[in-house]
């Protein structure tokens, strides 16, 4: 070697060097006190000795000599210190917190630290001992069975260790511990999985039905009983063994809870994938010469990457998983090859899951009680479904379990009107054989024994349209099938089927009995074997075929006329499914589409489940965009009381109360805490409608921060000579926590009202929605409750106060109940705005007639618009000109008034010669408003003249015309995909009835709209009015209701979570005596006024002892309650006693 900076050091120099120094105080056997291990150590060695000096040999050799590697590193040498490293590498943060918590176990005594250890590592000892349980768990005499109670224990520990992953202050540091011990592939490799793997393929899917419905009774039924709970809960223990893997690997950033976007989710997985290839072609480009070489789409599958791995040794296979990052050290060669699989395997996903999944359960899922139960479910069990917490990983988490719980609750619904339908038609088989066309097979006929009002047999079934696939996806863009049946049923059955309309929903059924004509269904056994049902497909009815085969069209015109009793109908078949159905019949199965042999409809109130899930998705597909002051609370973190008005940047100091207080004492009491200070000190002029300035709400200025209101009462200016111009108003005496719900409705942000029966929560709502609409005329309000008829009792209340009737629209069925004869439904408004219109030019005609100008003028609201320019403004314009020069001339003001011919319609005099000049120009003024009003209105009617076509005037009414829409939550789901096509926007939203409204039917209304230019929401305030104490949001499914806690409403979750909330405090419905029966329940519940001093609350009622007594009711022909259908419970002795 030549002499030179790489020649070998002397002995002086060695002595002399920083290495050796280092050495002597850390890893030298010779030295006499050593310091502990100190992984900073390490790191400046690699920094300063050998990247410094881009790995200068004289650096490396006097390494080699001091023994760092045999002394240092590899004694120290520790797998899971090397993934902590790992792990404070990729996030800084962690590394200063693990310090800090270093310092602190510093300071606590040995039997304080010992137990902070074990408390710290007590979630991965336990999953290690899980995970020792299921790699050596005995099965019971050598076959596929495992005991009972360890299975139990199996499936609670997965339901654990979900519950943790699926929150994210949980998940941050748990999922890296799992990761480590790599807990879902040591799972799915156990005997346990493996053996139920295998045996769910060897068994048939209808067998499995079977055996899991079968109630076995036998003499030896505990043992057998036992057995098939067994082989259920083991096939649950894979489904949840699958839903945790889902939730281990969700598009989230564990560290910062950001949501990880498909081309981040994409890039990470490139970069793993380049950094296997990378080390492949480092170490073993002989053995693999083309893997790291090939484009990463055509070797990130799990057939390649098997194939590929499995012709390596163990050694290689070792070196390559100790080349990435972060190392892999696993001795168990299985293991080894399942981990590099799973890390570097491209995983679908979640959103193309979604996209693929058929929206129309099929009888795999109907009938799986793994994630379907039964009614009769009493929580004994876990099962293989998502649950509602209180906190959600992301957005597109939130929707996914709410997606699935609602497609898996209506299933249910699903299953229990099949099994009613065609357990009613009695299908048989009958000794006749049928040979089917295509594929020349024979088989058994079924025949049906009875009938059912929602169910018909099929005459014949046809595809007619298979459409080519869009771009980029697999399955057809439209598949449509024809359907006969032949009707002969009484006429108003037959007339029911005759109303299917378009995007109904209907089932295609094959039922294939192996029972003989006669025999008798028997609803105490299994419904599958009795039926022989066999497939379900769901379907969208398109309409009904006329005689000529073509769709008949819904609309005004007559249905025509059908001579016999066959029908046929054209449907829209699942594009996804039928995919699906046709990739398994060419690998050999069935054709299912040649089966069918009932056609189910469903009652229409109970059949929109399709529309809400295709709404769920396409927020799913859609960059579905939550005002930022809400976002978080909806999914459970951050402070509950972020969005609470006083917390929010744009709180506004200054609003117009309107007509909300009934005088100056009534606002005096409705601000105990507050001092107020008026603008004016007459106190003859403090009379409402008010404006008032909450000083505590200023950031700056003066008195800012005060709990002091500045009163400044104003006028509301005259508009108009006629008894039906003057405002009306509200004659609600409201108690002060009314006034504060009202305050806060008024101010953007989150508003939560709870308020128990009878404390007027409907009419907080109406001065809610009226002082908005007062306040920013601009802007609209959106209005969702459960039902209609909390929906038109809102609506009634609305037209009792100041908002102009042509500024409201009411969406969905329902208006033909409001108590008026006013049509508030889209087509309604705009034949009533049509009208107006026509009224008005009519009152333009007689002012042009008062004016004695020639012309028709009054032909158009264009022809209108330049009437009011040129004759109508002009005169007012002169007139005022006129009587600023008279000195305040009363007889110029009145004899010179331009409109006085126009307003002789009345019964009174319009001046008064006794009034002052200011009382009377203030009449002048209000009659040209009236005026001036005339032709604002035309000038917003003019587009609704413009338009011909009545559809486009209903959208134009919705998007434009209207300020205050209203619909319940169930319209909203179902249309929100046409509200956002026709550019729906509103401002803000009120809920009523909230907390009867389910978790997704409140999330779904947030996001009518799209979002503006910025990409923000433009919602400014959602304010939620109900009483989470009384009914929940109705779940018929036990299951649904408590275990995925499905009757939650966002309402309630809002509450649980600590958002504060406005409890109204007094109710006047009910008397004293009653309230005391409940107001338990709440807080500081007490009574109205009225309630405790007129006379019909003092009085008791006729024919009762008591304010409230208890009747026993004996039983009716040894008959007490009784259900006669579903959910309908009577008691007949009563109704006979109350009549």
């Amino acid at each position: 070697m030549p002499r030179g900076q790489n020649a070998a050091p002397t002995v002086e120099q060695i002595n002399k060097d920083r290495i050796t120094l280092l050495s002597e105080q850390y890893w030298a056997s010779y030295a006499l006190q050593r310091r502990a291990y100190d992984r900073l150590v390490v790191d400046e060695i690699y920094i300063k000795e050998l990247l410094g000096t881009n790995f200068n040999l004289r650096r490396i050799i006097l390494l080699e000599f001091s023994q760092y590697l045999e002394n240092f590193l590899w004694p120290n040498l520790n797998p899971d210190q090397e993934r902590r490293e790992y792990e404070f590498e990729k996030t800084p943060k962690f590394r200063k917190l693990w310090k800090l918590i270093c310092k602190k176990d510093e300071k606590l005594e040995n039997e304080e630290l010992q137990t902070t250890i074990f408390e710290r590592t007590f979630l991965r000892k336990l999953a290690e001992k899980f995970l020792q349980l299921i790699e050596n768990i005995q099965s019971i005499n050598n076959t596929d069975q495992y005991p009972f109670e360890t299975v139990i224990y199996t499936e609670r520990f997965l339901e654990l260790f979900t519950d943790i992953i699926v929150q994210l202050p949980t998940r941050r540091f748990f999922n890296i511990v799992l990761d480590n011990i790599n807990f879902v592939i040591r799972c799915f490799l156990s005997p346990f999985i493996k053996s139920l793997i295998k045996n769910n393929e060897n068994m048939d899917i209808e067998f499995i039905q079977t055996s899991i419905r079968k109630k076995i009774q036998t003499e030896n039924g505990e043992e057998e009983i036992e057995q098939q709970a067994t082989t259920k809960t083991t096939n649950l223990f894979h489904k949840m063994l699958t839903n945790f893997k889902f939730y281990s690997n969700f598009e989230i950033n564990d560290t910062t809870g950001e949501t990880l976007t498909q081309n981040e989710m994409m890039e990470k997985h490139y970069e793993k994938v380049l950094q296997l290839q990378k080390a492949i072609f480092k170490h073993f480009r002989d053995e693999m010469p083309t893997f790291p070489l090939q484009n990463i789409q055509t070797i990130d599958k799990r057939e390649i990457l098997n194939d590929e791995f499995d012709k390596l040794s163990d050694e290689q296979l070792k070196s390559i998983s100790l080349s990435l990052q972060p190392p892999i050290q696993i001795n168990n060669r299985e293991l080894l090859i399942e981990v590099l699989i799973s890390e570097h395997e491209k995983i679908q996903s979640h959103l193309e899951l979604i996209n693929t999944l058929p929206l129309y359960p099929t009888e795999e899922t109907i009938w799986d009680e793994d994630i379907v139960p039964t009614e009769f479910y009493n929580g004994e069990t876990c099962l293989a479904l998502p649950k509602l917490n209180l906190q959600f990983l992301t957005l597109h988490d939130y929707l996914l379990r709410n997606f699935h719980l609602f497609r898996l609750e209506s299933t249910y619904e699903i299953r229990q009107d099949i099994e009613d339908s065609v357990s009613r038609m009695k299908p048989w088989q009958n000794d006749a054989t049928i040979t089917n066309d295509k594929t020349d097979q024979t088989q058994q006929q079924c025949i049906f024994g009875g009938w059912s009002r929602m169910a018909q047999s099929i005459t014949n079934f046809t595809i007619v349209e298979v459409s080519k696939a869009n771009i980029g996806e697999l399955h057809p863009s439209r598949v449509r099938a024809d359907i006969t049946l032949v009707l002969n049923t009484r006429a108003n059955i037959k007339q029911e089927w005759e109303n299917l309309r378009r995007h109904d929903i209907c089932f295609l059924i094959t039922c294939k009995p192996l029972t003989k004509v006669g025999t008798t269904y028997d609803y105490r056994q299994s419904f599958i074997p009795q039926v022989g049902l066999t497939y379900v497909r769901g379907c969208e009815i398109e309409g009904m075929l006329n005689i000529d085969g073509r769709v008949i069209e819904e609309g005004v015109d007559e249905r025509p006329v059908f001579s016999g009793d066959t029908r046929t109908w054209r449907v829209w078949l699942d594009p996804n499914q039928y995919q699906v159905d046709i990739q398994d019949t060419l690998n050999g199965s069935e054709d299912v589409y040649d089966t069918f042999n009932i056609f189910m409809r469903r009652k229409p109130k109970e059949n929109n489940f399709k529309a809400v899930l295709q709404t769920i998705r396409d927020l799913m597909n859609t960059n579905a965009v939550v005002p930022d002051w809400l976002q978080d609370l909806i999914l459970g973190y951050g402070d509950p009381a972020s969005a609470h008005y006083t917390n929010m940047k744009n709180k506004i100091p200054t609003l117009d109360w309107n007509d909300t207080f009934i005088d100056v004492k009534h606002l005096r009491a409705s601000f105990p805490d507050y001092k107020i200070r008026a603008t004016e000190d007459d106190r003859s002029k403090h009379v409402p409608p008010f404006k008032l300035t909450f000083c505590d709400l200023r950031s700056k200025g003066e008195h800012a921060g005060e709990k002091l209101i500045i009163l400044e009462p104003y006028k509301i200016p005259n508009r108009g000579p006629y008894p039906f111009n003057k405002p009306r108003q509200n004659t609600v005496r409201f108690t002060p926590t009314q006034i504060e719900g009202i305050k806060a409705g008024m101010q953007p942000g989150l508003t939560l009202i709870v308020g128990p029966p009878g404390t007027g929560k409907t009419d907080v709502a109406v001065q809610i929605i009226s002082n908005i609409y007062h306040n920013y005329p601009d802007q609209r309000t959106l209005i969702v409750t459960h039902s209609n008829q909390a929906l038109n009792q809102l609506f009634e209340k609305i037209m009792g106060l100041d908002v102009d009737e042509r500024h409201l629209l009411r969406l969905g069925h329902g208006e033909e109940q409001l108590e008026t004869d006013k049509d508030f439904s889209r087509y309604g408004r705009v034949n009533y705005i049509l009208k107006k219109r026509l009224e008005l030019l009519e009152k333009v005609e007689r002012l042009q007639k008062s004016l004695q100008v020639p012309g028709d003028l009054s032909y158009t609201c264009e022809t209108a618009a330049h009437f009011y320019m040129y004759n109508v403004l002009s005169r007012w314009e002169e007139y005022l000109s006129k009587i600023n020069q008279s000195n305040n001339n009363l007889d110029i003001l009145i004899n010179l008034f331009p409109f006085k011919e126009f307003f002789s319609d009345l019964n009174y005099n319009l001046f008064d010669n006794k009034q002052t000049f200011e009382n009377n120009l203030e009449i002048a003024q209000g009659c040209f408003r009236y005026i001036q009003q005339i032709f604002t209105q035309l000038e917003e009617f003019r587009s609704f003249e413009l338009m011909r076509n009545g559809s486009d005037r209903a959208k134009y009414l919705l998007v434009r015309e209207a300020k205050i829409i209203a619909m319940t939550c169930t319209h909203a789901a179902l249309k929100r995909h046409d509200l956002v096509q026709c550019g729906f926007k509103y401002d803000n939203i009120l809920m009523e009835e909230a907390a009867q409204i389910l978790e997704i039917e409140t999330f779904i209304p947030l996001l009518l709209q799209t979002s503006d230019q910025q990409g923000r929401n433009r919602l400014k305030r959602c304010i939620m009015i109900g009483d989470h104490h009384q009914l929940p949001p109705v779940i018929k499914n036990m299951a649904f209701q408590k275990y995925s806690n499905m009757e939650q409403a966002l309402f309630t979750r809002l509450v649980r979570l600590g958002v504060p909330t406005v409890d109204l405090d007094a109710q006047g419905r009910a008397r004293a005596s009653l309230c005391s029966l409940y107001n338990w329940r709440y807080k500081n519940l007490g009574n109205l006024e009225h309630v405790l001093q007129q006379k019909e609350f003092k009085t008791t009622n006729a024919g009762f002892v008591y304010d409230y007594q208890l009747i026993n009711v004996e039983n009716f022909n040894d008959i007490g309650e009784s259900e006669p259908i579903p959910y309908f419970y009577q008691v007949r002795k009563t109704f006979f006693f109350c009549n």
